[in-house]
């Protein structure tokens, strides 16, 4: 069989068999084939079957034969170097062609594979045939991931293809081997299987992690007392242990009450390749189901982290729902501020969804979006001939929200003109149509947003005090993304589900690296950037796991790491920031405050000051001594 020769730096030799479809390589404990270098990655690279040919890929460069690639096409004797090691491909013997005829494995003569299959050069026409056989039963098993009813058809095979009587399936949990599967030839589970397999033959393969066959265990001086062998009259026995990454996760045991000497070493080879591919059939349905339930823990989790249909659970969205909670049932004006990307508008929509309102319409309409000479048409509407192209009356958003809410997003971005008419209508309740003298009353619930500092707008003119103090009865206020801890996994994992679906993607969730990479980006663009971001990815994917890269999250897009003392300084003058505005500006209070002289807070203000006339600070709020 195809395998690799392993030359470690210290001059040491072992040799590994090629079972799996897909071999990762690396010095991390999790890999198939795992190199004692430490000049290895954790994972460098995997060694993959498509059913012809084998090849070697991964994310890190290596050499093949001498030349650096990450990408190859096995050939026998070829040398990959990765580190200080190296590891040489041997192909095994040539591949089998495929026969005319499969026949059925049975316990008479008509179906006895030595009689009815072609034989292979080099390989025995019982084993061939088994080969066969749990190819095809791979190939049917692999459309379905119900373990009970998987591992029950497996034993049933193991049983036909080794002509037992009796078979179990044994697996390690919590460190405890339990009975799963307890089958006889007629494909009926045996009762009372746990007090009846429990002894000495278990345990030596367990302890030595090797297939065992006794022939005669009636006659065995080891074994004759064995639990099994006396409760269920066994003649002969062979058991093989199912491994995974080198760990024992159990056992197959099987046995036959009717004949001494029905198992071979032939036999026990069988059942140990049986075995082999048991482990990856098994280990692939526990992944499945694995998979399951995370995704029932991820929808229990979303569900935990969802308020309606924004996700977020971190210390500022939860004030946020409290606010919201207490809010919504009232008709005052609600101004929301967060930066571009932060779900303003989810936050307008569930206060419309939790308030008395909540039957009535939801209207939207962004006033930096639609050209001045538009704005107040498209807010208040107009009557036919009040302009040219009014071929009709229509209504404006004002009057498509009434008994409803009416949601003005960047209102920051309003011109003054229109801002004295919308005071109007917020003050009188009462809209006029473009081009009419007649009042509408209008009765509607104010929400706005922006992404603007509104009061610094008012003090340079750009909009009307009395505009604000009438938007802004209670303000809500969003955390950027960046300072939201955790919940920066949750959002990419549901975004990740939601368009793998869509787009029918490979993608089904991050690579450990990604995570810590999202978490350490600011994201500027918030939560559009990061849904984008993960949408792109999804489309391009090609394999189960995305890493930074997939989300062009990579080194160099990242904040730059401080050094502990500039992290140290940063840190304490944003602090010294805060509680300065906590203190409106209050050198002496912001003093006592933080414990320090006030000399401290004069030499700060004045560092801020050169640092803005040298223009590596942006303009800040200026500081007057109270």
């Amino acid at each position: 069989m195809p395998g690799l020769t392993i030359k470690t730096p210290d001059g040491k030799t072992r040799s590994v068999t090629l079972l799996k479809r897909i071999t990762s390589v690396g010095r991390g404990a999790d890999n198939d084939v795992v190199l004692d270098d430490a000049k290895v990655p954790e994972t460098a690279f995997a060694i993959m079957f498509d059913g012809v040919s084998y090849k070697v890929g991964g994310e890190v460069a290596f050499h093949v034969n001498g030349r650096s690639t990450d990408e190859h096409e096995l050939k026998a004797s070829d040398v990959v170097k990765v580190g200080e090691t190296e590891l040489v491909f041997s192909s095994g013997d040539a591949p089998m062609s495929q026969p005319a005829l499969v026949t059925r494995l049975g316990r008479g003569d008509s179906n006895n594979p030595d009689a009815s299959t072609q034989e292979q050069p080099g390989v025995p026409g019982r084993e061939l045939a088994a080969l066969r056989r749990l190819t095809a039963f791979s190939e049917h098993l692999l459309q379905s991931y119900d373990v009970d009813r998987l591992l029950e058809n497996l034993m049933d095979e193991c049983i036909e293809v080794a002509r037992a009587d009796k078979g179990f399936l044994i697996l390690m949990e919590s460190n405890q081997l339990r009975m799963k599967v307890a089958r006889n030839v007629a494909r009926e589970t045996i009762e009372d299987a746990i007090e009846r397999v429990s002894d000495s033959i278990v345990a030596k393969v367990v302890k030595q992690q090797k297939a065992l066959i006794i022939a005669d265990a009636l006659d065995d001086p080891e074994f004759n007392a064995s639990e099994s062998v006396v409760n269920l009259k066994l003649l002969s026995v062979m058991c093989a242990p199912l491994m995974h990454k080198g760990e024992l996760f159990g056992v197959i045991y099987l046995g036959n009450d009717r004949l001494v000497n029905r198992f071979d070493q032939k036999a026990l080879d069988t059942l140990t390749i049986f075995a082999a591919q048991a482990s990856l059939l098994i280990q692939n349905a526990l992944l499945v189901n694995e998979l399951k339930l995370e995704n029932v823990t991820l929808k229990t989790r979303l569900d935990e982290h969802a308020y309606g249909d924004i996700i977020g659970a971190c210390q500022g969205m939860r004030e946020v729902y409290k606010r919201i909670d207490k809010i919504a049932p009232t008709d005052i004006s609600v101004l929301v501020i967060g930066e571009t990307g932060t779900g303003k508008e989810l936050i307008a929509k569930e206060l419309h969804r939790h308030s008395p309102r909540a039957k009535g319409p939801f209207v939207s309409i962004n006033c930096g979006a639609i050209p001045e000479n538009l704005l107040e048409s498209e807010l208040f509407g107009h009557v036919k001939g009040s302009f040219t192209g009014a071929t009709a009356t229509k209504l404006g958003r004002f009057q498509a929200a009434i008994n409803g809410t009416l949601f003005l997003d960047e209102i920051g971005e309003m011109p003054l003109q229109l801002q004295v008419k919308l005071l109007r209508a917020l003050q009188e309740k009462v809209v006029y149509k473009v081009g009419d003298h007649r009042p509408e009353p209008v009765d509607i619930r104010i929400v706005a947003a922006t992404n603007k500092n509104l009061e610094d707008e008012v003090r340079k003119g750009a909009f009307r005090e009395d505009l604000y103090f009438r938007i802004n009865v209670v303000t809500l206020k969003l955390p950027p993304l960046k300072e939201r801890g955790d919940d920066v996994t949750v959002l990419a994992r549901y975004f990740l589900n939601k368009y793998a679906r869509e787009f029918n993607s490979k993608a089904r969730g991050f690579t450990p690296s990604s995570v810590v990479a999202m978490k350490k980006y600011h994201w500027p663009g918030n939560i559009r950037e990061l849904e984008n971001r993960i949408k792109k990815a999804v489309v391009f994917a090609d394999k189960p796991l995305m890493g930074p890269e997939d989300l062009d999250l990579r080194p160099e897009n990242l904040p730059p790491i401080l050094p502990l003392a500039g992290a140290k300084e940063e840190f304490q003058k944003r602090y010294i920031n805060e509680v300065l505005e906590r203190n409106n500006g209050n050198r002496t209070k912001t003093a006592k405050d933080l414990g320090v002289d006030p000399r401290t807070i004069f030499r700060h203000l004045e560092k801020l000051e050169g640092e803005k006339e040298a223009g590596t600070l942006p303009s800040t709020t200026e500081f007057e001594e109270s």
